[in-house]
């Protein structure tokens, strides 16, 4: 049997660098992530967290950093308790360029059978990454209603 993944491919007018800053700079991803900073110095082997209003959302380790082509990082939530008790899983990005445009292909994988978090992912990538793909080409980030999100709090 495969193991659960989530996986999300889609085209941005941008370049590679500009996506590379948007995924990894907390200026950038405070603005279309709804307030949610990414925290980290970007070297292997390096803490990596999520913060969203000043509280700590996800947690994980630099797995791979090599710009602007490939991103890795473990991530595991820390508000849900059911979500903590579950492993850490992997988030990897990979860009490539096509003309004016960068093919992003996420891929959110290691979870277990029956994962809560999958559900989670499943919901919230698309909408964080369709508001990144929006304010890269038009300058306006995407205001997606919590209820879409499938979790509270979001505004």
């Amino acid at each position: 049997m495969s193991k659960p993944e989530f996986v999300y491919v889609t085209y941005i007018e941008t370049t590679p660098e500009k996506l590379w800053e948007a995924l990894t700079s907390s200026e950038f991803t405070r603005r279309y992530w709804w307030n949610t900073s990414v925290v980290s110095d970007w070297k292997v082997g390096s803490p990596f967290a999520l913060v969203m209003d000043g509280t700590i959302t996800d947690v994980g380790e630099v797995l791979e950093f090599d710009p602007p082509r490939r991103l890795s990082y473990t991530f595991h939530h820390a508000l849900s308790e059911a979500a903590r008790k579950e492993r850490p899983t992997r988030v990897v990005f990979h860009l490539e360029p096509a003309g004016k445009l960068v093919k992003l292909t996420l891929i959110h994988e290691d979870f277990a059978e029956g994962s809560v978090m999958l559900d989670g992912i499943s919901k919230g990538w698309p909408a964080i990454l369709s508001s990144l793909k929006s304010m890269l080409e038009t300058g306006t980030a995407l205001a997606i209603p919590p209820s879409c999100l499938g979790i509270e709090g979001v505004s």
